[in-house]
């Protein structure tokens, strides 16, 4: 019975033993499998936070496209009180970098701030790269919002400053920037929409389309653009308004020192007289 009670023990002893073994063994494969999705989870962030998302779309042409629609197209809009449908390319929503472009602060001229987190840079390029490398979430590249794709229809080239003259007009390249115009005229300014929309639609071509051509058309922004406030106009006014008042004051001091002078003069002519009459 003794030997027997033995071996239960050795048997339970045995058993114990091999169930610790086994717990362990599962323990520690729980947490090499749990560290090594911990690794793969950590290598999968630092992957797409080292990764850069591309734009397909150039910033600079965008932007040049928006000041042409700013200066040359909007302040008509505006004055017929038209909205522009989502649909319509040019409407402001469809522009992928246009929420950035809203939160740059020029301060100074070498002195631009971001809107989002504040930090300052010397020059607008270094903004442009602080919003790519930092706030490039806030980017909607969907198809559709790049309006540097339109520039061939709205004459970036005119308000790009660093832009080299036109060479020899391609009719082929003409021919597809007007086509493209009018598809644009056709999709912000539907004549059906009523005589405010096909009095814009008319205008749209006039202003945009008719140029397109080697034939000698019509120039660019034929029907003028936003209304610019003249420097040396406005100086020239503040510098008057500043000066009246001292010319005011300088005239009033001129007359009462010239009636001085006279009550002077008078007073000696009448001492004079009487002087003579004794």
């Amino acid at each position: 019975m003794a030997v027997e009670a033995e071996g239960v023990v050795r048997i339970y002893s045995f058993s114990f033993s091999l169930a610790i073994l086994l717990f362990s063994l599962v323990l520690h494969g729980g947490a090499a499998e749990q560290g090594f999705q911990q690794d793969v989870g950590t290598r999968t962030l630092l992957e797409d936070s080292s990764h850069k998302h591309e734009l397909h779309c150039s910033r600079e042409r965008s932007r040049a496209a928006w000041k042409v629609v700013e200066e040359y197209l909007m302040p008509f809009v505006e004055k017929q009180q038209f909205q522009l449908s989502k649909k319509c390319r040019l409407n402001p929503q469809n522009d992928m970098f246009r929420e950035q472009e809203e939160h740059k602060i020029h301060v100074d001229v070498n002195d631009w701030k971001c809107g989002f987190c504040k930090k300052s840079f010397r020059a607008e390029k270094y903004l442009d790269k602080h919003f790519d490398n930092r706030h490039s979430n806030l980017i909607n590249d969907s198809q559709g919002r790049c309006l540097a794709d339109l520039c061939g229809a709205l004459h970036c080239d005119q308000v790009i400053e660093s832009k080299k003259p036109k060479g020899k007009c391609n009719p082929a390249a003409a021919s597809r920037n007007r086509h493209l115009c009018e598809s644009l005229a056709d999709g912000c300014f539907p004549v059906s929409e009523g005589p405010k929309a096909s009095r814009l639609h008319e205008f749209f071509l006039r202003q945009f389309c008719d140029a397109h051509t080697c034939s000698g058309g019509p120039k660019p922004f034929s029907k003028g653009g936003k209304k610019r406030t003249n420097v040396l106009w406005l100086a020239s006014s503040i510098l008057i308004i500043l000066l009246l008042p001292l010319f005011y004051l300088l005239v009033y001091l001129h007359r009462r020192e010239m009636k001085t002078v006279v009550k002077d003069f008078r007073r000696i002519g009448k001492g004079g007289r009487n002087k003579k009459a004794s």
